[in-house]
């Protein structure tokens, strides 16, 4: 009778250890990591993205629009075509054209040397390893700074 519980409790863990490891798949999240104002007048935004997921998850498309306190300041619109790791994080650039209120806003800050409150709003198109591409939403609220020494750049 013991030797026929030991061979279950045996075989009940073997079965386990084969299940292999849980693929968990999580929402990503995106933040604004750096913002430049080129001489151009238009901004380059460096944004990251953050997959949360036991697996590599890869990154389609991104409609984001960052707003400062004054209401819209840009639309992000990256196609990265980029695969993160499980757990990791990675960068993509977008240069955007701001609106004019976004471009005042940011200005009347740099000049302050002032930090500024921002949000992100929108949707990230992601995919796991080997399952479909959906689109997950998006709601930050966050700050950048202005980065001493470097006219023009908050992170």
């Amino acid at each position: 009778m013991r030797r026929a519980l030991w061979v279950a409790v045996a075989g009940a863990l073997l079965l386990a250890a084969c299940g292999g490891p849980v693929r968990r798949v999580s929402a990503p999240a995106a933040s604004v990591q750096q913002l430049s104002v080129r001489s151009d007048g238009q901004w380059e935004v460096q944004l990251r993205l953050q997959n949360y997921s036991s697996v590599a998850m890869r990154f389609a498309a991104a409609d984001l629009a960052l707003a400062f306190d004054n209401g819209l300041a840009a639309r992000l619109q990256p196609r990265p075509d980029l695969t993160i790791g499980p757990e990791s994080a990675d960068v993509v650039q977008a240069t955007v054209t701001p609106t004019a209120a976004g471009r005042a806003r940011l200005a009347t800050a740099l000049a302050d040397g002032q930090g500024l409150s921002y949000t992100l709003t929108g949707t990230v198109e992601a995919a796991a390893e080997g399952g479909d591409s959906r689109r997950y939403d998006i709601k930050l609220a966050s700050a950048l700074s202005p980065v001493p020494g470097l006219a023009g750049v908050l992170r």
